[in-house]
């Protein structure tokens, strides 16, 4: 998957029925997330045992769904009072590696007006 830098990622935090499919989940994101799931922007859920990942996404003329499902071990899935986070695609890219979506010694993301 190659995205823009304006594509945005949202994780749906808790757990999802991995039985939805696109229908489902693209209800989920414009019911319960009520976000704009014709954005082109990333919406992520997982199971309740963190080993299976689905990604919801509208690609110009329809629906994408992309899915990962680990043999063994679990995802590393953000846990908040809130239903949704918001992250960056490196950070997505992160949590399909198995690491933790804040990782401490990762440069931080600066947003510089000029050059010396």
């Amino acid at each position: 998957m190659i995205f823009t830098g304006n594509v945005k990622v949202y994780i749906a935090l808790g757990d999802v029925d991995m039985r939805k499919a696109i229908d489902g989940l693209s209800s989920m994101v414009s019911g319960v997330m009520r976000l704009d799931v014709f954005a082109g922007h990333l919406f992520a859920f997982s199971n309740r045992r963190r080993s299976m990942i689905k990604i919801l996404y509208w690609d110009k003329n329809g629906f994408c769904l992309w899915q990962k499902r680990l043999e063994k071990g679990r995802f590393r899935w953000p846990s908040s009072r809130e239903e949704v986070l918001q992250v960056g695609q490196r950070e997505l890219a992160w949590l399909l590696e198995g690491l933790e979506i804040n990782q401490a010694s990762a440069h931080k993301q600066l947003a510089v007006s000029y050059v010396y």
